[in-house]
């Protein structure tokens, strides 16, 4: 039986929905985040060194890294290629470049997003005004150009076929989910980007992504 450590409000909401558009049985444990500072549990650093989630159990094996999950389950168990293409194809170049670039390219940008917007929040008050002026201006000079040009980059894929694999939904599609919905809730402008806001209401469409959401419980960026 599979086992999913799933982190409430993470990357390994996708896990699930991979695992439910293959059709798989499996099990999940739920770990929720320290609320002071919404970090992974120690509990995780326990299962794995690098305490993130997800981690998926399998006889006794845990694998880590979305995209190295990803990999091994598609390797195990899509044997009929349902959401991956065959090897030696195009859309099979195509496939594994976002299967890669979700983690490698588009989070960065958001990530330092999120970290910029919590720094004057957390800075003491005789120093918070300098601190604001810091991250304004790294939004201003670097965070904001990199993170428009990796969605103009994202919306212009999306008008191939409305997936990123053309016109065929595939794992690819999942691995990018999390970057796209995590932009929509910090302030990228969807009336720029309508490709990107059909994808978004079709991925929640799918009846496999509202079990995972079932499965894992609230997630904040359904």
């Amino acid at each position: 039986m599979l086992l999913v450590h799933h982190l409430a409000d993470s990357r390994s909401q996708r896990l699930l929905w991979l695992l439910e558009e293959l059709g798989l049985s499996y099990e999940v444990k739920r770990y929720e985040r320290d609320p002071a500072t919404m970090l992974a549990p120690p509990a995780l650093k326990a299962l794995h060194p690098l305490g993130k989630a997800p981690l998926l159990e399998d006889d006794g094996v845990i694998l880590a890294e979305t995209g190295a999950i990803f990999e091994y389950v598609l390797d195990t168990y899509d044997t009929g290629g349902h959401l991956r293409p065959p090897p030696g194809f195009p859309a099979r170049r195509d496939f594994t470049f976002w299967l890669h670039y979700a983690e490698g390219s588009a989070m960065p940008p958001l990530l330092l997003k999120l970290v910029f917007s919590q720094l004057p929040k957390r800075a003491p008050a005789l120093v918070k005004p300098i601190v604001s002026g810091i991250s304004r201006k790294a939004y201003a000079g670097f965070i904001d150009p990199q993170l428009k040009t990796h969605f103009d980059f994202i919306e212009n894929a999306l008008t191939k076929g409305g997936w990123f694999v053309g016109e065929t939904f595939s794992a690819a599609d999942i691995m990018m989910s999390f970057a796209l919905e995590a932009a929509s809730t910090r302030g990228l402008d969807m009336s720029k980007y309508p490709h990107i806001g059909h994808y978004l209401k079709a991925i929640h469409a799918r009846p496999a992504y509202q079990k995972a959401l079932a499965r894992g419980g609230d997630y904040a960026y359904a």
